[in-house]
């Protein structure tokens, strides 16, 4: 057992509890981060005289080689190790002898796995962001597709109101942007360097935190080394971020799911993002929708799981924090795939334009046009609002729909309708009248697309 302390013990650990307490077998994922922080000590140590340029220079040598090594796979992390923060250590000091035993001067396992946490999820983080943005990119390309394939809008999953597909999608995109804008929220809070708060009260050796947190690309170092060795709030945002991402997907998801439905027909799924059945040939299936709504529950797990670790731990490390990676690891895997494949599944599936429109048609989304026809023509808008009501009654009763109905039905319902209210009460003339930004008319769309096409070539990070 490859561990670092010892020396006040007088017999090894027990092999379950040292198997119980191990790390290995997950934070191994973060070596590159436990690498690239320890190259960072070591630069700033030899600035502040505590290492020589020789020591450093073979320290970072040795350290630049265990990543190759493991990288190109000659160097495997096993079991031996108790946390990749020994295995690092362990075989640096086996390459480069006695350099290796002082790198850890000035510093704690604790600071450490602060560091390469933190180092590791603001990388994850800007893949994510990277992934959130394709999905946008996707989204706005068939908004600007879609200006005019019109749909029902629905309320309490009935038909409501006429609106379009790009409207529908632009609600979407402005879910995504709004997830966007959280990464970038968290990004800014936990960008801060906790490499040099010891295990919890600082050090005594003359660090310059500053030098490391510059090397590092923070913005500087944390102001209080006992919140920085405890702090797993990024952490928490950043799962509440994900767990708001993938409810997002999964409301989409829940669309497209009864979209691909026999009864709605509004989309076809590409083969490459669909399944079949082992006995049924005619089946297609939503799998990746499907997947996509139930990985929720799985992000959502992870979130309260942290929660429930943390809301009981005195300052300031404590091992119970060791649970922070396991499931933040399966979480961001979770995420990231859902959102790749997600956008796939989006990219490449077909709309059945003229069945969206006849929904909408037949499914009275016009009523409110109608009976503001009417309102127009000088009736009360509570009289209106009954007209149309019966109205509807006669069509759902003669199974047809408001614009089939012929002039002479209308006026026996109200006297007041005339030739104008078929160009009234069309489909385009619904949505195109309506203009105010955020609406669905074209122009109020083309406005929303310009202003996130405009977004879309903004970048928060470099």
């Amino acid at each position: 057992m490859a561990q670092l302390w010892g020396g006040r013990f007088t017999k090894e650990t027990d092999r379950l509890a040292y198997q119980f307490n191990a790390s290995i077998n997950f934070d191994k994922r973060f070596f590159a981060q436990d690498i690239e922080g320890s190259i960072a000590h070591a630069a700033m140590l030899k600035e502040q005289g505590i290492l020589t340029e020789e020591e450093k220079e073979a320290i970072t040598e040795g350290l630049t080689g265990i990543r190759r090594d493991v990288e190109e796979g000659r160097l495997v992390i096993t079991e031996e190790y108790e946390d990749i923060h020994s295995f690092v250590e362990a075989n640096l000091i086996d390459r480069i002898g006695d350099a290796g035993k002082k790198l850890h001067t000035g510093r704690s396992r604790n600071d450490q796995v602060a560091l390469d946490m933190r180092l590791y999820v603001r990388q994850e983080l800007l893949e994510i962001d990277g992934c959130l943005k394709d999905l946008l990119e996707t989204l706005i390309t068939l908004m600007e597709e879609n200006l005019d394939t019109y749909m029902p809008g629905f309320t309490h999953m009935q038909k409501a109101q006429p609106t379009t597909l790009a409207h529908h999608l632009g609600a979407y995109f402005e879910m995504f942007k709004r997830d966007r804008l959280r990464m970038k929220d968290i990004y800014a809070r936990m960008n801060y360097c906790p490499l040099g708060a010891g295990a919890l009260a600082g050090t005594t050796y003359p660090l310059d935190r500053s030098i490391t947190a510059s090397l590092l690309g923070f913005a500087g170092p944390t102001l209080n080394s006992m919140d920085s060795v405890s702090d797993r709030d990024y952490l928490i945002e950043f799962l509440s971020a994900l767990s708001t991402v993938m409810m997002h997907l999964s409301r989409f998801s829940e669309e497209i799911i009864t979209w691909n439905s026999n009864e709605y027909r509004f989309v076809e799924i590409d083969d490459a993002y669909s399944t079949g059945s082992s006995i049924m040939p005619q089946k297609k299936n939503p799998d990746i929708a499907e997947l996509t709504r139930g990985k929720t529950g799985r992000v959502y797990g992870a979130l309260v799981s942290i929660l429930t670790t943390m809301k009981g731990i005195p300052l300031a490390y404590n091992k119970d924090m060791q649970e922070d990676k396991e499931l933040t690891f399966d979480a961001i895997d979770t995420v990231k795939n859902c959102l790749i494949l997600f956008n796939g599944m989006v990219k490449t599936m077909r709309f059945n334009k003229a069945v969206m429109e006849k929904s909408a048609v037949n499914g009275f989304t016009n009523a409110t046009d109608a009976a503001d026809y009417l309102v127009g023509k000088g009736v009360p808008f509570r009289d209106a609002h009954g007209i149309i009501g019966r109205l509807v009654l006669y069509c759902i009763e003669k199974n047809t729909s408001i614009d089939s109905l012929s002039l002479e039905e209308l006026k026996n319902v109200s006297p007041v309708f005339e030739e104008d209210i078929f160009d009234a009460v069309s489909l385009k003339t619904c949505v195109e009248k309506r203009l105010t930004l955020g609406a669905p008319g074209m122009e109020a769309m083309k406005e929303v697309i310009r202003v996130n096409r405009e977004y879309l070539k903004e970048e928060w990070h470099s």
